[in-house]
């Protein structure tokens, strides 16, 4: 009985937490578009992010994951699970590798969803990481956290999509963020935008993503805040990236 209670309480591995968070995502949008657009199709399918199996992120975890814990509690949890737990600030931390996103399992479903006019929600959570073998296809759960915006770039490119909206809290990227230098970047292009320094932990990824998307596609991306969506898409609010952009 114990063992079976233990078994019941030991942790998910990512992969299948990545699936649960997706579903729960997806799950709660849908029902927003179904209460939106009466009477249309909405679409929520779990998606899986393939990564390369001998990406270097997977020798250097980085990501912090989970919850925080006490030194003692931490050096048990390290030995039992194999996990790596570093200080994080006075307490201690699980770290996870963040491998690059290559693409998307389901990329042609969502496509054929969408052209048949079905709106879809997708890769939320970065969608379930996994590796596919080379020589068969099959696909393994891995334990890591793929970078959101960057999944989201990358299936955006690969649907072709005209435009990369990536919402956020706050309502530009920012130039010196919470210094008395701040300053707005209304428009940028791709290498502008590489060159601001952002943290990667958090306008980073969004600012890269936003890059690679203009970049590879010549289409605009932006970033701005989540209640400024519609404003954004008419060039009313956000940052504007685009490859195009004439400097003065």
């Amino acid at each position: 009985m114990r063992r079976a209670a233990r078994a019941r309480t030991a942790p998910y591995p990512l992969d299948l937490l990545g699936a649960q968070t997706e579903a729960m995502i997806g799950s709660l949008l849908a029902r927003t578009l179904y209460n939106a657009l009466p009477g249309h199709r909405i679409a929520a399918p779990v998606t899986h992010t393939v990564v390369r199996a001998e990406d270097p992120a997977f020798e250097r975890p980085t990501k912090f994951v989970g919850q925080v814990y006490p030194h003692k509690l931490a050096g048990f949890l390290a030995r039992r699970n194999g996990w790596h737990i570093p200080r994080d600030g006075a307490d201690w931390r699980r770290v996870v590798p963040s491998p690059a996103p290559e693409r998307i399992v389901e990329t042609d479903t969502v496509h054929e969803l969408l052209g048949g006019g079905t709106p879809v929600v997708c890769a939320g959570g970065v969608g379930v990481p996994v590796t596919s073998a080379p020589d068969t296809g099959a696909l393994t759960g891995v334990e890591a956290v793929v970078d959101r915006d960057l999944t989201a770039a990358l299936l955006a490119e690969d649907l072709k999509a005209d435009f990369l909206l990536i919402l956020t809290d706050v309502p530009n990227v920012y130039e010196g963020y919470g210094t008395p230098y701040q300053r707005p970047v209304l428009d940028a292009t791709p290498d502008q935008l590489r060159g601001g320094g952002f943290p990667a932990g958090s306008m980073g990824p969004k600012a890269e993503a936003a890059a690679r998307f203009a970049e590879r596609t010549g289409g605009p991306a932006a970033i701005g805040a989540l209640d400024a969506a519609y404003e954004i898409v008419h060039g009313r609010s956000g940052t504007l990236v685009r490859p195009d952009l004439t400097t003065a």
